[in-house]
């Protein structure tokens, strides 16, 4: 039986569905169990969204699941149905879905389960665990040195000057510019509770800045520690473009671009992964 056409495309034809087979093995956990283990899962590429990992149903143990009364829709994939998951005397509910019958340009996840990540405990690639969500293959993050002097003015004053940054080129994302501290009035700075959490580089530590007879919160992050695929950023700071006054290259201003941060509000900051 064929499957129906998607009506989420006449409307949007720019939009991207991308399924493909992950040559990783994946596993979840969820208590003390392995809920599903794969070498033949699928990566869910998605406009608007981070990537998706589906297993086959082979590979999941469907004994922890039990299919609930829950039911979705989506205009590019079909209606998902859902499933509540337990092990000993935890149960999370709705925490694992399905697209039974997808529309025809989402068939390849046809009878293949996901898993909202966050209600997970544990997610692995290979032996190494993963956090956030699965890095996309065709996301490219580079860091290069820089000899241009980048100056960033924060409540009318030169926070930062600095002829030795590191520029980050990030798919998506407006250039960042990480900065040692030695070029950064770190006087000004406040370091915050705040911690995110980055796919791609590891865990951020956040700084506020005094400047201008104003405080800026959490406009600063830097990874202490970072992942190995990003050493070059360790103990560099960052300042969010958008919400500084201006950041200068050879000075030249450079446009700020506008991005979920822009004039946001510390508590409103939900997740490493949107940020450098």
């Amino acid at each position: 039986m064929a499957l129906p056409k998607s009506p989420g495309f006449e409307k949007h034809p720019g939009y991207m569905v991308q399924i493909e087979k992950s040559p990783r093995r994946v596993r979840v956990e969820f208590g003390s169990e392995t809920i599903a283990d794969s070498a033949n899962s699928v990566l869910l590429r998605e406009s608007n969204h981070v990537p998706v990992y589906y297993f086959p149903r082979n590979d999941v143990h469907m004994d922890h699941l039990s299919r609930s009364e829950q039911s979705t829709f989506c205009p590019f994939k079909g209606e998902a149905s859902y499933w509540s998951i337990s092990h000993g005397d935890e149960t999370v509910a709705d925490a694992v879905w399905s697209y039974e019958t997808p529309f025809e340009e989402a068939s390849g996840i046809k009878d293949y389960l996901a898993f909202y990540w966050n209600k997970m405990d544990h997610w692995f690639e290979e032996d190494e665990e993963i956090f956030v969500h699965p890095r996309d293959p065709y996301k490219r993050v580079d860091a290069i040195s820089s000899s241009r002097k980048v100056e960033v003015v924060l409540g009318g004053e030169t926070i930062a000057e600095s002829s030795q940054a590191t520029f980050v080129f990030e798919t998506g994302m407006p250039t960042r510019y990480y900065l040692p501290m030695d070029d950064i009035r770190m006087a000004a700075l406040k370091r915050s509770d705040t911690t995110t959490r980055c796919p791609y580089k590891g865990i951020a530590s956040y700084w506020s800045v005094e400047a201008g007879g104003q405080v800026f919160d959490d406009i600063v992050w830097s990874y202490p520690e970072p992942l190995e695929e990003a050493p070059k950023l360790k103990n560099l700071l960052c300042f969010f473009n958008e919400n500084v006054d201006a950041i200068l290259i050879d000075g030249d201003e450079q446009p700020k671009g506008k991005t979920k941060w822009s004039n946001f509000l510390a508590e409103t900051l939900d997740g490493p992964e949107h940020i450098v």
